[in-house]
């Protein structure tokens, strides 16, 4: 917990950047020379710039510059600027410029790691022989509602010797340029928003300040982020139009001619400040006197500091606004000098216009605006020292100053002072880190409650001023103001210390708390090893010794580190020196860290690490509850619970066991259920077995004990609770743990018994236990087999851990799973137990079993042991016993692999094969509410939000599944939701089961089994659950179909939505009565959207399947009639079931599926106007077959025609039949069953008359 120098990022090729900017060292440097063999130039700099730092006081006259010195120290020549949000870097040298831009590529060990790439080079110059001086990386924030608080996009801002300031996007291409002054860019600097820390703190504006010789500008920040917005949409339409013609939008700005000092080298932007009343009568008095007066208000300033000769610091203070004067009696002066200081708009607007354009813009330099006089109030005069570079804190109280001294001075900015320096930095380079304290990390303290909330306060805050010395190589952390050097690093002196200061503009007290993306608040950038670091903190540091408590803890750990690893002559000695440093550390996570560091140690015996973990849980517990932090207290009791476990099973396995009665080759006959002459020969091939194996088995230091360290135990397990789980271990660890509680029982050497009641009381599951057992046997086979006892007690403990309610059940069920039965298998197992002959060898029956599933249904060889067991247990393995457990673990398997469609879907078929309806209803209601409700609710969100079909990536964060599971999903929810509705209905008709247990089981005591918890459930509210059903049914016919323009809940009223993902067994206020008509519209919409998209998918799968044997449709086709759903929702969204049918059947004779239209015909009751529909379909034929065709039979037969029956099939459309290639003869079918339907009096009956004329005059060519 100390500082730290952490490597975050790489440069991909940063020789690239570096032969890009200065040419004339690729010329003569190899490539990659200049970064990994820094020593050949370096001798200069050692024997030089090294021995000078420390024995002369004045720098040696600079010698020639070389390419030698180049090749090393080229990135101190160069202007960089890095974005906080480390997504853009820029490297810039004179007219040239490098855009960087992080990606995530494998490094040579094949690690996934970030480097920065070169996204962008060229040249920034617009005007002939400026160069670039200063950069800047601005993210800005975006508007959308799904990004809230990140940045959109990042802004490179580069000032110009020529006074110019523009503007780029991260490809390099200008968005805008202002011409402010036309002296050189100086320094450019940005503040963005931060929320402030206290109810008195001034909230700062965001603003962009631009530093000339003798003025200073600051942009708006507001007004900054929507000019750059609106120009990059601007660039954005004009690129795709081809318009090079763009008008920027104004700019405001304020301008600030800085007076009384000779030169000015850097800046600090302070925002504004706000007097207190004695600081407001203090100024007044030095500069009217005592006869000047104030106003009650103090006025609101800005205020600038500014670094350079004469004086070496100037504070500047700008009044904001000009109503509030500072003084009486200079309140025409100061007035008279900020009337100019308003917002203006700007001026000199450098847009894409053509090339004689630009040419004249750039001989006719704009108009600048002159600059408000601004005097310096006052600064720390010394003629000698010139001042060099100035960098403020994150909490704008204190900044940082370097000088040609070789030194670094802190300024407290409010009281403009000087109050510490440090000697010895020449060319320094500085950066704040700003850390926030962990209040969970605070000393508990005994307080006394307060109704006014948090007692501890609120986070504090720590600042440390980083300093890089390039002279020396090293960089250094101080604690501020008067702290000690808490962190330095050997570092390089080739390398470039980097502070935005800064973080995302745009941003404002609601966006700025939404997300917080990844920030590095100081960067180093070496370039020997192309790699960047960021330092970092923890807040105590920042604490003085006298109050730090962290600080004493630190020292606390240290002793105890050395005492672990000492070698002390009394372990009771060193276990008294251990408690009291336990008890005397104050933080609780250090606490924690210390008792961590004690059971790891392998010095420590286990009575020791027992007693220091007792003795630490007897002190907290003794403590009052408000003192005492939980998480150590759980930890202590976790702790003491596993070593507790340890002692237990250890001194079992060193008791001196032995069975009483002595175990002969007959007793293992009659546990396996075999006869003398089938042991002998089981017991030949064992011999064989074990001779002729060439298996190596897994072997261990202490495996004949079955010994464990202490150590190496806390490792393996984990305690949560009051349950014990093995952590992520490997197969060597996972077999060593199962033997030491296991070995010496399956040697018939401790007590099975005693030990399987000690682990499972202890919290160990019994699906845990019966894992590790299983390891160890197949392990250590060989080593079993020369026991035929240990056959003995492995049966012994498979029945101890199996006794739980509903094991067997779970055990048979994790079988089928893994070998994928369908429930008829399950099925035929179950019944061939009913109909068994107890004279009739078992082989017959496993045989003849087998035949029926081969023969009847084609499933293949079964295991024999599937209906021996059924028969074996008969209660446990009842068929809606067994059914249940195996639905359960689909859907668990299912859950924990959402992608696994199957498992869910076969999930269902077997909750569907569950006769009891009582059973089927509690499962399938504990499914929905364990499994289901919460990614069914997420996909009716999505889909709602997108309005269609979401995509694979928005299906995957947001239901955490493919889009093609998101489908099958929804429809295995629909017929569970169905068959929740059955069960529902049936179980009024029939009781609830009776469950029986075997004999052996019936004084077992665990917990309740999965078939008493379903029987257990509450009745089901149908409404509700219907009412589910028909979203889910909207849903999946949205996803199934990939439908758009479709919002699910836009089809439901308020009290429709207020009743979705509400418990099903609950009372809810769902719709009633009529209906809005706008309601019933969208529905009757979405419904006919559907009918028309089933009808698609099945005229395209048939046609995909007359076209290719190897075609397989859609999985999800097959299992729902979707026409006849439609017809369901009809009815249940209060819509027409006629004009759904109707529909229906337009569609199929609009593919040309004539034979289906005829029947879906007799469904349909108003048939008048569905002949009207089919009216219009067989002119829309007629007018294809005569007017596309173009043929000469056909335009003779169009002459032939009535003029009445030309003239409304003119009037047809036949772009829309989906199907072209009818035959007429289908067509004229189609018309007399028209003319049937038709009644005489109708005023289209004469018109079908026309028709069948037409028709048979157009199948007569043919």
């Amino acid at each position: 917990m100390a500082c730290s120098l952490v490597q975050f990022c790489y440069f991909q090729d940063l020789p690239a950047a570096r032969d890009f900017l200065f040419p004339h060292l690729r010329e003569e440097t190899p490539s990659g020379a200049a970064r990994r063999d820094p020593s050949k130039s370096a001798d200069w700099e050692d024997d030089g710039w090294g021995a000078w730092e420390e024995t002369e006081p004045q720098e040696p006259e600079e010698e020639g510059t070389t390419c030698k010195t180049q090749k090393t120290s080229w990135l101190q020549d160069c202007v960089l600027s890095l974005s906080p949000t480390n997504d853009l870097m820029v490297i810039a040298r004179e007219q040239k410029a490098v855009f960087l831009v992080p990606k995530w590529k494998h490094n040579d060990k094949g690690k996934e790691e970030m480097q920065f790439a070169v996204g962008w080079s060229g040249s920034l110059n617009v005007e002939e022989g400026e160069c670039v001086t200063s950069a800047l990386c601005i993210p800005l924030a975006s508007q959308k509602r799904s990004s809230t608080g990140r940045p959109d996009w990042t802004c490179i801002v580069v000032g110009f010797t020529s006074g110019y300031v523009r503007f780029y996007t991260e490809n390099g291409v200008l968005l805008l340029a202002q011409l402010l002054n036309e002296d050189p860019v100086l320094q450019l600097k940005c503040r963005t928003y931060e929320i402030p820390r206290h109810p008195g703190v001034t909230e700062q504006n965001e603003e962009l300040s631009i530093l000339y010789p003798a003025a200073i500008v600051t942009i708006d920040g507001f007004s900054l982020f929507q000019s750059l917005r609106a120009c990059r949409n601007q660039v954005a339409k004009a690129a795709a139009l081809g318009n090079e013609n763009i008008q920027p939008p104004p700019l405001a700005y304020k301008k600030w001619g800085l007076q009384d000092i000779d030169t000015i080298i850097d800046h600090a932007s302070i925002g504004i400040m706000t007097l207190s009343p004695f600081d407001q009568m203090k100024t007044a008095s030095n500069i009217g006197g005592f006869n000047a007066t104030i106003k009650n208000s103090p006025p609101a300033m800005s205020q600038y500091i500014t670094v350079g000769s004469n004086p070496f610091t100037g504070f500047f203070y700008a009044l904001e606004g000009s109503a509030q004067p500072l003084l009486s009696h200079v309140a025409l002066a100061v007035a008279s000098k900020l009337t100019s200081a308003l917002f203006n708009a700007a001026s000199g607007w450098l847009g894409w216009k053509s090339k004689h354009e630009e040419e004249a813009v750039q001989k006719q330099k704009p108009k600048v605006e002159p600059a408000t006089p601004l005097a310096v109030r006052f600064g720390l005069p010394d003629s000698r020292r010139h001042g060099e570079s100035i960098c403020l804190s994150p909490c704008n109280t204190l900044a940082a100053a370097t000088d040609d001294f070789g030194r670094v001075i802190l300024l407290d900015v409010a009281r403009g002072i000087a109050i510490r320096m440090w000697k010895g930095y020449r060319d320094a380079q500085i950066g704040w880190l700003q850390i926030v304290e962990d209040l969970h990390e605070r000393v508990p303290e005994k307080v006394d409650s307060s109704p006014f909330g948090n007692t501890q306060g609120p986070s504090r805050v720590a600042q440390f001023l980083v300093i890089y010395a390039p002279r020396r190589g090293v960089l250094e952390v101080w604690s501020t103001q008067q702290g000690p050097r808490v962190g330095a690093f050997n570092v390089g002196k080739h390398c470039r210390l980097l502070y935005p200061g800064y973080k995302i503009m745009g941003l404002n007290n609601v966006t700025s708390q939404s997300w917080q993306p990844q920030t590095y608040q100081i960067c180093l950038v070496d370039q020997v090893s192309g790699s960047m670091k960021t330092v970092t903190a923890p807040f105590h540091l920042a604490l003085s010794d006298k109050k730090s408590e962290r600080a004493k803890d630190m020292h606390l750990v240290k002793k105890l580190a050395a005492l672990l690893k000492s070698k002390s002559p009394s372990l009771d000695l060193m276990e008294m020196e251990i408690k009291e440093l336990i008890l005397d550390i104050k933080y609780p996570a250090t606490k924690k860290q210390a008792l961590e560091s004690i059971l790891a140690s392998e010095r420590l015996s286990f009575s020791c690490l027992r007693n220091i973990t007792q003795t630490l849980m007897d002190t907290l517990q003794n403590q009052e509850l408000e003192s005492v932090d939980e998480g150590l207290l759980h930890f202590c009791a976790s702790k003491l619970k596993l070593l507790h476990l340890y002692e237990s099973v250890s001194k079992l396995n060193s008791l001196d066991f032995h069975s009483d009665t002595p175990f002969s080759d007959n007793d293992l006959a009659v546990l396996l259920r075999l006869d003398e002459k089938e042991l002998l020969k089981l017991q030949s091939l064992l011999e064989r077995y074990k001779q002729e194996s060439t298996r190596t088995a897994v072997r261990f230091s202490d495996d004949k004990d079955g010994v464990l360290p202490v150590k190496t135990f806390l490792e393996y397990l984990d305690c949560e609770k009051d349950v014990i789980n093995v952590k992520k271990i490997s197969e060597e660890a996972y077999v060593a743990l199962g033997t030491l509680f296991f070995w010496k029982c399956l040697h018939g050497e401790s007590s099975t018994e005693d030990m399987c009641h000690t682990l499972e009381s202890a919290g160990l599951s019994p699906q845990l236990l019966l894992s590790l057992l299983l390891s160890v046997w197949l392990s250590k086979e060989k080593d079993i087999l020369d026991k035929p006892q240990s056959v003995c007690c492995l049966h012994t403990m498979l029945s101890l851990l199996s006794k739980m309610k509903g094991g067997i059940a779970d055990s048979v069920a994790k079988w089928v799973f893994k070998q994928d039965f369908s429930p008829e298998v399950l099925k035929l197992a179950n019944k061939e137990r009913g109909v068994e002959n107890p004279d009739e060898p078992k082989e017959g029956i496993n045989r003849g079993f087998l035949e029926e599933l081969e023969v009847d249904m084609d499933l293949g060889a079964t295991p024999d042991f599937l209906p021996l067991a059924c028969q074996q247990f008969p209660c446990s393995l009842e068929l809606d016993v067994l059914l249940a457990h195996c639905c359960w673990e689909y859907v668990v398997q299912w859950n924990k692999d959402p992608e696994e469609a199957r498992f869910f879907v076969r999930s269902i078929e077997h909750l569907k094969h569950i006769l009891n309806a009582h059973v089927q209803n509690g499962v399938a209601l504990m499914m929905w509410n364990t499994f289901l409700v919460k990614r069914f609710s997420a996909a009716t969100y999505l889909m709602d939000k997108v309005g269609k079909s979401p995509k694979d990536r928005l299906c995957r964060r947001d239901v955490g599944m493919s889009d093609t599971a998101v489908t099958s999903f929804l429809g295995s929810c629909l017929d569970l939701l169905q068959t929740l509705m059955e069960a529902d209905v049936s179980r009024d008709e029939m009781q609830a089961p009776v469950l029986d247990t075997e004999d052996a089981w019936l004084s077992v005591e665990g917990p309740i089994s999965l078939v008493e918890l379903a029987l257990e459930q509450k009745h089901i509210h149908y409404p509700l659950v219907e009412h589910h059903s028909v979203l889910c049914s909207i849903l999946y016919a949205v996803m199934r179909f990939a439908l758009k323009a479709v919002k699910p809940l836009s089809l439901f009223d308020s009290k429709g939505k207020n009743a979705f993902f509400k418990d099903l067994t609950s009372i809810q206020l769902l719709p009633s009565g009529e209906m809005d008509p706008n309601f019933i519209s969208v529905r009757q919409q979405f419904l006919l959207k559907v009918v028309t998209a089933a009808v698609q998918a099945q005229h395209s799968v048939a046609e995909v399947r007359d076209a290719s044997e190897e075609a397989v449709t859609t999985p999800f086709w097959k299992d729902q009639d979707w026409p006849v759903l439609a017809v369901d929702l009809a009815h249940h969204l209060q819509v027409s079931e006629d004009t759904v049918r109707r529909h229906y059947v337009g569609e199929l004779y609009n593919y040309g599926v004539d034979h289906l239209g005829e029947e879906a015909i007799l469904q349909v009751q108003d048939k008048e106007v569905l002949a009207s529909q089919l009216l219009m379909l067989i002119g829309q034929r007629l007018a294809y077959a005569l007017f596309h065709t173009q043929t000469r039979e056909g335009m003779e037969l169009l002459a032939r025609l009535p003029p009445t029956l030309c003239t409304w099939l003119k009037a047809m459309d036949p772009h829309g039949l989906q199907n072209t290639a009818v035959p007429i003869a289908t067509t004229a079918k189609l018309v007399n069953k028209v003319i049937e339907l038709l009644p005489e009096n109708h005023g289209q009956y004469s018109l079908a008359l026309h028709l069948i004329e037409a028709v048979e005059a157009v199948s007569i060519p043919s």
